[in-house]
């Protein structure tokens, strides 16, 4: 090989090594700021290929995109002294690299932050507000409340806040059940005291019923009496006129009725004296 070719083989690995290390690139959601002997230098926003320094430069990307930040759930107490379990989480957005890597250096950094400010004015706001007023539709203003005054304090760590949210407000788990437990027993006071007045009901009812009852049944126990007088005179009168009309007659139809009461069974056995007087339209005389 001769000396030009190793020449130019050399500056090739150099020019190589250059631009690896002296070219970068940006994408959309990336923004980097270009540290000297760890001193920033430069900040670049613009997505695409960008030069540094080569080995004496370095590129410290930040995300541009809109980040979240769960908070871990916190336990707060209302101004009306209730405890409240509180799920919440942020979204933010590094606007101002340098400014974020002066103050907090790194994504990680600035969710730490935020984190602990978000925290700190959530009690704050939280605490001067009523259980009622937490867990209504006035939940909205809150956050926006929270949020300004976290944003407000977020700029100085060139961070801006998009959002914040109250996932979830909740008494604690033991209160909650108490809450259960004391609604559950008011509701079966209430179950009771609607079968007690059904059950004075019902007997009320059923002692009306039985006095109707018993109303209707003397009545007509009484109205049959009446009738079954009337009857009983009634036919008391018809045998009286029969007999007065024709005694001869009215003596033979009795005398009938006496043969079919005594003598209707087939068992029947009479033991009298010839001569007596019952016999005689069976033996056809008439005395």
């Amino acid at each position: 090989m001769s000396t030009r070719s190793i020449i130019l083989l050399v500056l090739a690995v150099v020019l190589v090594a250059v631009a690896s290390t002296g070219l970068f690139t940006i994408r959309e959601t990336q923004q980097v700021i270009v540290m000297q002997f760890g001193d920033p230098r430069k900040v670049v926003q613009e997505p695409g290929l960008h030069w540094k320094i080569p080995f004496l430069q370095q590129a410290s990307y930040f995300d541009s995109r809109i980040l979240n930040l769960d908070i871990p759930e916190q336990e707060v107490i209302a101004s009306d002294q209730k405890r409240l379990e509180v799920d919440a989480f942020a979204r933010f957005r590094i606007t101002q690299p340098l400014l974020t890597y002066q103050t907090v250096r790194n994504e990680q950094g600035a969710k730490s932050r935020i984190e602990t400010i978000l925290v700190s004015n959530m009690r704050e706001v939280l605490a001067s507000e009523a259980f009622r007023t937490i867990v209504s539709g006035d939940r909205f203003m809150l956050m926006n409340q929270i949020r300004d005054t976290v944003n407000a304090n977020a700029k100085d760590f060139g961070i801006e806040i998009i959002d914040v949210r109250l996932r979830r407000v909740d008494l604690p788990e033991a209160n909650s059940q108490k809450i259960y437990d004391r609604m559950r027993t008011e509701r079966e006071r209430e179950a009771e005291e609607a079968r007690a007045e059904g059950r004075e009901q019902a007997a009320r009812i059923r002692a009306q019923a039985e006095r109707e009852r018993t109303v209707l049944i003397a009545e007509a126990a009484r109205d049959a009496q009446v009738l079954r007088g009337e009857g009983d005179g009634s036919a008391v009168k018809i045998f009286a006129d029969a007999y007065s009309t024709d005694v001869e007659f009215f003596e033979f139809y009795r005398t009938m009725e006496a043969y079919r009461n005594s003598l209707g069974g087939e068992d029947t056995t009479l033991v009298m004296t010839p001569d007596t007087g019952f016999l005689n339209y069976l033996k056809g005389l008439k005395k």
